[in-house]
């Protein structure tokens, strides 16, 4: 098993890094679920922004169609084999302001539904060494890729959306050492040989 698995971005655009374990490890403040080297990307705009904050955005949840990134194609970042696939969780509202605090409150209940609860729609693809890439949050019914599919990085596996354990549209990616992801150990990850710090906005061809 190789020491870091280095990724493409799995993404064209402008996007926005966040739980970068460049800041902290582990970066989504667990280790649960071998999430100790994950990242996520916001879709943003020209400007950097997703979706405007407004005062009804600080008050209600929000349809996740009104962010700009929503449905953006999602390209796989590592050649390998498909091993997982998830394609049926809901898309749910976004959760932004005093909305935000009620869904962190939930967590644990999420949390204690499993994996796939968390993931929501996703695709893990394994690659020559072993180690595994989940690819998580994608849009309901946008998955490509089928069980057992050889894919090569840059081709589309599925949409951006806001499925699983997810405040706004974004892309969340982990590398792990096997497929069961209960008793997997995290594997760190770079892009390029370079791992993007929270804020840094990744212009990806």
């Amino acid at each position: 098993m190789v020491s870091t698995v280095d990724l493409a971005y799995p993404f064209a655009g402008r996007w926005l890094t966040q739980n970068s374990p460049a800041n902290r490890v582990p970066s989504h403040g667990t280790a649960l679920f071998a999430t100790s080297f994950a990242i996520d990307f916001v879709p943003v705009n020209e400007a950097g922004r997703a979706s405007p904050i407004t005062f009804g955005s600080l008050l209600r949840p929000e349809p996740a169609e009104q962010f700009p990134g929503f449905g953006r194609p999602i390209l796989a970042p590592v050649h390998g084999l498909v091993v997982g696939v998830h394609d049926t969780a809901p898309d749910h509202h976004a959760f932004r302001g005093l909305p935000s605090v009620g869904y962190a409150i939930t967590q644990r209940r999420r949390a204690a539904a499993g994996w796939v609860a968390l993931a929501g729609n996703h695709v893990m693809i394994q690659t020559r060494d072993g180690s595994v890439i989940a690819v998580c949050h994608l849009q309901h019914r946008s998955v490509q890729a089928q069980l057992g599919q050889s894919v090569r990085v840059g081709e589309p596996i599925g949409h951006c959306g806001n499925s699983g354990n997810s405040t706004e549209p974004h892309v969340h990616l982990q590398a792990i050492d096997r497929l069961d992801v209960l008793h997997a150990s995290a594997v760190p990850i770079t892009f390029g040989g370079h791992l993007p710090r929270n804020g840094e906005i990744i212009d990806a061809a």
